[in-house]
């Protein structure tokens, strides 16, 4: 199918590591949902207030330090929140760091406390400056 992403989603990943925003801009050419960047690099403001809000578990996000972004699905110009959604855009992101050779974590995956918009480089290959 193929999409782009708009110019409010290129700048939130003009801090991202150049890694997972190579991913990313492959992914939504890739990706059979349009989906939006909603959020790259952090403050540690607004990590606080996502953890006090209980949106996040941990003041040592990689959201902090350029390693992870979140992706909101798009349906009708509008974000959706359906889960299959977010499996989807996970495979073309998946597809698009195997075909770059950039190892990425997907948030869907984790066991517990699932984050289906949440992608990252692993600390093991990208330890955080």
């Amino acid at each position: 199918m193929g999409f782009e992403l708009g110019s409010a989603s290129r700048g939130r990943l003009a801090r991202v590591h150049a890694d997972l925003r190579r991913v990313v801009e492959r992914a939504i050419a890739m990706s059979d949902v349009d989906f939006r960047v909603l959020e790259g690099v952090r403050t540690k403001a607004r990590q606080r207030a996502l953890v006090a809000a209980g949106a996040s578990r941990t003041m040592n996000s990689r959201h902090l330090t350029g390693h992870a972004v979140d992706l909101g699905a798009l349906v009708g110009g509008r974000i959706a929140w359906d889960w299959p959604l977010y499996a989807k855009i996970a495979d073309a992101m998946k597809r698009a760091a195997h075909e770059l050779a950039v190892p990425i974590a997907w948030g869907g995956d984790w066991p517990r406390f699932r984050d289906g918009p949440h992608f990252e480089l692993p600390r093991a290959a990208y330890p955080a400056p």
